[in-house]
């Protein structure tokens, strides 16, 4: 512990740098206010990389009086880490490492703090169970995600979620229970602050089944900026990533036109046999297919390949709805990632597109399922 008192001026730049946090690594803590009882006041340490005495942790004979007061030397602590970078465990808290973590730090509240108001954004968190799990993103997720490019406008995020829901989507009730509570959210909570010009700009992260996904996209539409995330397997988290070489889609078109209904196979998470799909709505059905060369349920990396899809999945029903006219309802079948459900819906017009039923895999009932129509 450090026998300098360090002078005023010093101890408030270093606030400032530090924004009242542990500079401890995955610390944060603030120290304005006792997280327990939430009563407010002082209770940082500001402790010394190199001591102010040469017999002091990590002390020197020559930088010791240099530093004492100089805050490239100072760190913002609370009395947990302070007592353990300066008695409990000194060894394994070199002078270097205490530097990196102070650099880290003070260099993330620098970015946090630089941001203009046109890169806010309102975050939209919305999650439903899927098969046994639940699925719910956090505001504290998201925000890692969205930076640098966007930062959190409000706190705390829109949550559309029906918390703590016992039905599962094999459950007749599920399907209608949980796209009534999300319209009903969405109508109250969102839309009018939308319609005030409140929110100029959304950020979306969403873990549900597709069909409730896709009419989160149609509550939504393509009117709002938005920017759509999704969750990836490795690493975990919601963080765009650089966009795969040589990425495409790829449309096919049935061979021929049949009399009957017209379905949309959208294998891009895994493969779905046409079989599936006659299976529910006979074999004179027409059945346009999306994929990649691969699907997988990871494929989905980059905004660059979200924006993609947006354009691929316009143009596929502007085709369809030239060559069944405007009386067909369109039969979707997805396996897809979150976030191209969601732009599914997005994507969707209502006064100019095809009606759509899309459809859910579920073992407990043996293969797919109507779930919902859109509009319905």
């Amino acid at each position: 512990m450090s026998v300098t008192s360090v002078p005023e001026k010093v101890r408030t730049r270093l606030w400032g740098k530090a924004a009242g946090r542990c500079q401890y690594e995955g610390c944060n803590k603030p120290l304005w206010i006792d997280e327990l009882t939430k009563f407010e006041f002082n209770q940082s340490y500001v402790a010394h990389i190199i001591a102010d005495k040469p017999g002091g942790p990590r002390g020197d004979t020559e930088l010791s009086e240099l530093l004492k007061a100089d805050i490239s030397n100072l760190m913002l602590m609370c009395d947990t880490h302070h007592r353990l970078i300066d008695k409990e465990d000194i060894a394994g808290h070199p002078p270097e490492l205490l530097r990196e973590m102070k650099r880290k730090h003070e260099d993330r509240i620098e970015l946090l703090t630089d941001f203009k108001e046109e890169k806010q954004s309102h975050v939209l968190l919305y999650g439903a169970n899927i098969g046994e799990h639940s699925a719910y993103a956090s505001l504290a997720k998201a925000a890692h995600a969205m930076l640098p490019e966007r930062f959190p406008a409000e706190k705390p995020a829109f949550e559309l979620s029906l918390n703590n829901s016992l039905f599962q989507d094999h459950e007749e009730e599920f399907w209608g229970m949980e796209r009534e509570n999300l319209r009903r959210q969405f109508i109250q909570r969102v839309q009018p602050r939308l319609a005030q010009g409140d929110i100029s700009h959304l950020s979306i992260f969403a873990l549900a089944p597709q069909a409730l996904l896709i009419e989160l996209g149609r509550l939504l539409s393509d009117i709002p900026a938005a920017d759509v995330y999704q969750l990836h397997r490795e690493p975990s988290n919601w963080r765009w990533q650089d966009s795969p070489e040589d990425f495409e889609y790829i449309i096919k078109q049935p061979s021929a036109v049949q009399s009957g209904a017209v379905a949309v196979n959208l294998s891009l998470s895994a493969t779905i046999n046409d079989s599936r799909i006659t299976s529910v709505l006979g074999d004179d059905t027409s059945i346009w297919t999306v994929t990649i060369r691969e699907p997988n349920n990871d494929f989905m990396k980059s905004r660059e390949q979200l924006s993609q899809f947006r354009k691929v999945f316009r143009r596929l029903l502007d085709e369809i709805k030239a060559q069944r006219g405007r009386d067909a309802v369109l039969h979707v079948f997805p396996a897809a990632p979150v976030s191209v459900a969601v732009e599914m819906g997005r994507v969707w017009m209502p006064k100019a597109d095809l009606p759509m039923r899309i459809y859910d895999e579920n073992r407990d009932k043996g293969g797919f399922k109507e779930a919902l129509d859109i509009p319905g």
